[in-house]
């Protein structure tokens, strides 16, 4: 996960140093924007299909401040960092490289004397690769309610997704953060949970149907605003301030963050985007196995399918990349 408040501050660390392949020259069968599970499966597809392929890879995935991914069976449990080394690994083990390095600019480039298509990926330290395909595997960014306190224990207190952390956090104190529509289904999802769970409202104003359920339920609904979190003493949550001065004990609090794809050094690309239900995000439009509407350009994993946990990410990287090199096939080898 990574997350920043509504004024963009960014939130998640890195997932540590690493070798960097070098930027080779000439030019690659495909480029690969984005080190995580699409981007990475995405590769060793090609890569096992003897395509020349570079991963370049900012270091800074969606899960970094999660101890452990969950969901994936032979998988669960294990560290997000050590599954991307695993990752990183197995791509280079057939001849891919990964690179470390923010994407400053990305765009069509003039076709080869082939009619090939051509693409130019800068780097913001001004390194480049040219490639005949490119996959955008960017992931996305999660932005957070602006309540002080709430971004320092993102990924650990402060949780969004029930299958994600869910069985983590069972039986505690659960405090869900209104955000609009979709956070009724949010907080039936967490009282599945734990039967200790409170619903504040942060001005989105259940109806009486919807406070009739949780009621149903056990929820209590606090309509006061928020006015801050309050940490604990061993560095969790304690609960949450009100406006009107009463503090709320919970140890974790959950909220369904707006989501939006990374675009940084993409706008050359005029990937066509769109916006998600209820203002809850945006994402890059995606058809059949990540193809888009302009040619030569896939997209995978969460900047496109921003609910998609890790196994399905992984996956839809690895159609996108089977489909790239049938496309590549399609085309011929590229001319000397």
């Amino acid at each position: 996960m990574n997350a920043s408040n509504d004024r963009g501050h960014g939130m998640a660390a890195g997932i540590g140093t690493y070798a960097s392949d070098e930027l080779p020259g000439g030019t690659v069968d495909a480029v690969v924007i984005g080190g995580g599970a699409a981007g990475l499966n995405g590769a060793l597809m090609l890569a096992r299909s003897r395509r020349s392929v570079v991963v370049i890879d900012s270091g800074t995935p969606r899960n970094a401040p999660a101890a452990a991914m969950h969901g994936l069976i032979g998988l669960d449990g294990t560290p997000p960092a050590e599954i991307l080394a695993r990752g990183r690994a197995q791509v280079r083990g057939y001849g891919g490289l990964v690179v470390r390095g923010e994407v400053a600019a990305s765009a069509p480039a003039a076709p080869a004397a082939d009619g090939d298509l051509r693409f130019t990926v800068a780097l913001a330290d001004g390194r480049a690769v040219s490639a005949r395909r490119v996959l955008v595997a960017t992931g996305l960014r999660d932005v957070l309610p602006d309540i002080p306190g709430l971004a320092r224990h993102w990924g650990r207190s402060v949780v969004h997704c029930p299958y994600c952390h869910g069985w983590e956090v069972r039986d505690q104190p659960i405090g869900v953060l209104a955000v609009g529509p979709a956070s009724v289904h949010h907080a039936l999802l967490f009282r599945q949970l734990s039967d200790d769970l409170v619903y504040f409202s942060c001005g989105t104003e259940p109806d009486r149907e919807t406070r009739a359920r949780f009621a149903a339920r056990g929820v209590r609904v606090v309509d006061t605003p928020v006015e801050e979190v309050v940490p604990a003493a061993d560095g969790g949550v304690a609960g949450v301030r009100l406006t009107d001065g009463r503090v709320v004990a919970r140890r974790v609090l959950a909220v369904a963050t707006r989501m939006r794809a990374r675009t940084e050094g993409l706008e050359g690309l005029g990937l066509p985007m769109e916006n998600l239900p209820d203002g809850m995000g945006r994402r890059f439009v995606s058809g059949t196995a990540g193809s888009t509407e302009v040619p030569g350009v896939w997209v995978a994993g969460n900047a496109t399918d921003p609910t998609a946990q890790v196994g399905a990410s992984a996956a839809a990287g690895a159609l996108a990349g089977a489909h790239i090199n049938a496309v590549l096939v399609a085309a011929g080898p590229p001319l000397a």
